[in-house]
């Protein structure tokens, strides 16, 4: 095949089936980028799994090839999985992205003991060369400063890719998307245009967060006691709103939590967070001064059970806890799937009778995706000749589909895609590709494993029903039962009764039975009959399916 004939390929590895895990592959001949290399967080349904990762296989079996790896802003989502893929590949390969950005997955890097790692610093309007890529980095507003799209130029046609943004005209930072760039590549030509999705169901435009100044101020102002606020501790620009809120009123404010702690920590020495020293102080200290001049700024917006304001609102935090004349402001929206944990905390809170606020009773939050109108913007500033949604869940890909249909991409330019599907694009012109082995693997304790569903399984039957072992004792001479004993653990209270005589005597007599069949029966036959036999016996009284573990021996 000619050189000028070698396809692009465009291979989502992660960000298609919900919003997390974000990791696109490039690839081009005998060169391959990587834009975002993010994780999610579990749901009630993984339990024991800390955290989830998308399957790089594709980019480890062809490392050779990779020569840089993009990060658009440091949410984790974005972040999160570069730690694991960095020690994963056999050599060094340089990441590029903004100060902060490099600031924030520094401290992941240390924890994961990662050394001298080839960290690139880049700006608005950096253009660096990555084999057959030539890459162009322009801003954009997110709830993250130094966010960026880029624009990627191969021999086989150009890509835009917008990372997380919304169009925010008055940003805290004062810098403002990069309109300039984004027309300036739409006249020159964009090919493929990949856009966040994730408020694609929402009509209108996305608040400028410098509306939740506003709200903020208001209620840390005119708060009796103390003032908690729990934040995600990326979100830099709303943590600068709430310090600015705060000694404009003349109150201090306490950081506590670790990932803030961390962050805060990073942004104000990159510059990116300003508050003088003197209106910090240590929770240790916090007693020392009047509750109507504190602010508290925590992680726990998203109901997380260890964080700062889960432990506080139990009592259990070492340092702070919340009163009936303090006031909690919830500053975030809950990510699909944490509704349960931030209603507990919130229940929490009102059992302790302190004044609650989130984005119900104010606006204290502001979404940092762009909704339909800015959706709708973008596609017409970049004029992309083929179109393909991210970061979404399928709700979000397919609105953001039709939105393209109304902004005149042709149908047949528009690409809906799983994780591990692939497009391909040969003079400019795209088509689909082959898919390419892709899925999730889990972080579970400090093993990282491939999803098994059986563990996982097992763990839901755990939780929900328990486990009982049943131990046989065989005499090896006489094949008989010697000793039969069942315990359990995490019953309910029929099942345990049932434990106390019926499901042991159950056991013997279903082992028994077996032995004097006189058909040799071999240890795992009787295992599973000892399994089978208690499994009945308890749903037939009880209605649960404990885990059942049976240990047969013979003495």
């Amino acid at each position: 095949m000619p050189k000028k004939d070698i396809a692009l390929k465009i291979i989502p590895l992660g960000g298609l089936d919900g919003i997390g895990k974000n990791m696109t592959a490039f690839e081009y001949g005998d060169d391959m980028i990587l834009v975002d290399a993010g994780l999610m967080f579990p749901d009630e349904g993984q339990p024991g799994i800390d955290l989830i990762l998308p399957d790089y296989t594709y980019v480890l079996e062809n490392e050779q090839k990779l020569r840089g790896i993009i990060i658009t802003h440091g949410h984790e989502d974005h972040t999160g999985a570069l730690p694991y893929l960095l020690q994963d590949l056999t050599r060094k390969v340089p990441v590029y992205s903004s100060k902060l950005t490099l600031g924030i997955i520094q401290g992941k890097f240390d924890e994961h003991n990662i050394k001298n790692p080839k960290t690139r610093e880049v700006n608005d309007g950096s253009t660096i060369t990555l084999g057959a890529f030539t890459v162009t980095f322009f801003s954009m507003t997110h709830s993250i400063p130094a966010a960026f799209g880029v624009f990627i130029q191969t021999p086989a046609g150009t890509v835009m890719h917008t990372g997380d943004f919304k169009f925010d005209q008055t940003p805290i930072d004062g810098r403002r998307p990069n309109f300039h760039a984004i027309n300036k590549f739409g006249s020159s030509g964009v090919d493929l245009l990949l856009s966040d999705s994730t408020n694609a169901t929402r009509p209108g435009f996305t608040p400028s967060e410098a509306a939740v100044g506003r709200d903020l101020r208001h209620v840390i102002k005119n708060a009796k006691g103390r003032v908690f606020v729990a934040a995600f501790s990326s979100h830099i620009h709303r943590l600068q709103q709430i310090c600015d809120a705060s000694v404009a009123v003349g109150r201090k404010v306490v950081v506590t939590g670790r990932s803030m702690l961390t962050n805060t920590k990073v942004a104000r020495e990159l510059g990116y967070l300003k508050i003088d020293e003197e209106n910090i102080i240590d929770a240790y200290d916090v007693d020392r001064i009047p509750d109507e001049r504190v602010v508290v700024l925590c992680t726990g917006s998203q109901g997380e059970p260890l964080s700062a304001l889960a432990r506080m609102a139990t009592g259990e935090h070492k340092s702070l806890s919340i009163h009936e004349s303090d006031t909690v402001i919830i500053s975030a929206t809950p990510i699909p799937g944490n509704e349960k944990s931030v209603q507990s905390i919130i229940n929490s809170l009102s059992k302790i009778g302190c004044e609650i606020f989130d984005k119900s009773k104010g606006t204290v939050h502001v979404s940092g995706h762009a909704s339909q109108e800015e959706l709708k913007l973008m596609l017409a500033m970049a004029r992309p000749r083929a179109f393909m949604p991210v970061h979404g869940e399928a709700q979000h890909l397919r609105a953001h589909a039709e939105l393209a249909v109304q902004m005149g991409v042709p149908r047949s330019n528009i690409f809906v895609l799983d994780n591990g599907d692939s497009l391909e694009m040969v003079k400019h012109k795209v088509r689909r590709g082959r898919a390419v082995e892709s899925g999730v693997v889990y972080v579970d304790g400090g093993t990282v494993t491939e999803a098994n569903p059986v563990v996982l399984r097992d763990r839901q039957k755990l939780g929900a029903d328990g486990v009982i072992t049943a131990s046989v004792v065989i005499s090896k001479r006489s094949r008989t039962v010697s000793a039969v004993e069942v315990f359990g653990r995490g019953l309910s209270s029929s099942a345990d009764q049932l434990l106390l005589g019926e499901a042991q005597d159950a056991v013997g007599t279903h082992v028994s039975k077996l032995l004097g069949s006189g058909d040799g029966v071999n240890i795992d036959a009787l295992r599973r009959g000892v399994r089978n036999s208690l499994s009945n016996l308890l749903w037939n009284r009880t209605h649960t399916r404990p885990m059942v573990i049976p240990v047969v021996m013979e003495v």
